[in-house]
């Protein structure tokens, strides 16, 4: 058995590397406690912040920030495949959630944290590494004082709708 595993990593070429690195969480959270939602995402976009570490892992930039709308831009690579040689969902499910939660933490007072309820995602096209820069705009929809409702929308380089989600978002409050 190990003689065909050896046969089969050779054929396979070598493994491909990607290496990551982040600063340490809890500066971003301590800011979060004393910045309303949107000067601290504003302080991320301007690089006053430091990006959250699921952000580094992802390639997510936030690269704009407004009342009640976040826009988020990736460019997947290989490194995101699934096993079928396709961008994988869990990915476009990680962006548009991040994109949602943000336009709903652009209308929170400081102090007041977030976290998913649930997200419904429509995948409407496959994403390959070269379709390019993905573009993910969230919206709030709707901010009570317990629960927030956003959507989100992911396209490609060239305009093609690739992504739906709607989701329902806890606030924390202290």
């Amino acid at each position: 058995m190990t003689d065909l595993k050896a046969s089969a990593t050779d054929r396979w070429g070598p493994p491909r590397t990607k290496t990551i690195g982040w600063y340490d969480p809890s500066v971003s959270a301590t800011a979060a406690m004393t910045l309303s939602g949107r000067a601290f995402l504003q302080a991320i976009v301007d690089g006053d912040l430091p990006r959250p570490p699921m952000a580094e892992l992802t390639g997510a930039r936030l690269v704009s920030v407004g009342d009640g709308e976040a826009v988020f831009r990736c460019t997947p690579d290989e490194s995101t495949y699934n096993p079928v040689g396709l961008v994988h969902g869990g990915l476009l499910c990680t962006l548009l959630d991040s994109a949602a939660g943000c336009a709903v933490h652009s209308l929170l007072p400081a102090g007041v944290g977030l976290s998913s309820i649930e997200i419904k995602v429509s995948f409407l096209s496959a994403v390959r590494a070269d379709s390019g820069e993905l573009e993910i705009v969230g919206r709030a929809l709707r901010v009570g004082r317990q629960v927030a409702f956003a959507e989100a929308h992911a396209h490609a380089a060239d305009g093609k709708l690739v992504a739906h989600a709607t989701t329902s978002i806890a606030l924390l409050r202290g």
